[in-house]
C-alpha cells in the first residue's frame, strides 16, 4: 500500500488572507466546500462566522495596504453562501 501524500488544509494565512495550501484568496474553493459541509443545516451560523472573519480581514488588509480596503470582500466572504427562501 502506498503512503498517502501529505494533504494540506486550506486554512487562512493571516494577515494576507491567502490560503496556506493553494495561495488563493481565502476562503478558496476547497475551504468553501469544507465550511458548507461543517455548517450544513446552519447557514445563519456560517454567515455570522464569515461576517466576523470578513471584518477581521478588512482590518488586517487595510493595515497591509496603507489604509486601502479591497473592494471584493463581501463577494469573497459571504456572497457564495446559499440562502433558502422560506
Amino acid at each position: 500500500m502506498k503512503p498517502r501524500p501529505h494533504v494540506r488544509d486550506h486554512v487562512v494565512a493571516r494577515p494576507t488572507w491567502r490560503c496556506r495550501a493553494c495561495g488563493a484568496g481565502w476562503p478558496c474553493s476547497p475551504a468553501k466546500l469544507l465550511l458548507l459541509a461543517q455548517y450544513r443545516g446552519n447557514m445563519p451560523g456560517l454567515m455570522v462566522y464569515l461576517v466576523a472573519l470578513r471584518e477581521e480581514a478588512a482590518t488586517q488588509l487595510a493595515e497591509l495596504n496603507s489604509g486601502e480596503l479591497p473592494t471584493n470582500l463581501h463577494t469573497r466572504f459571504t456572497d457564495w453562501v446559499p440562502v433558502r427562501s422560506e
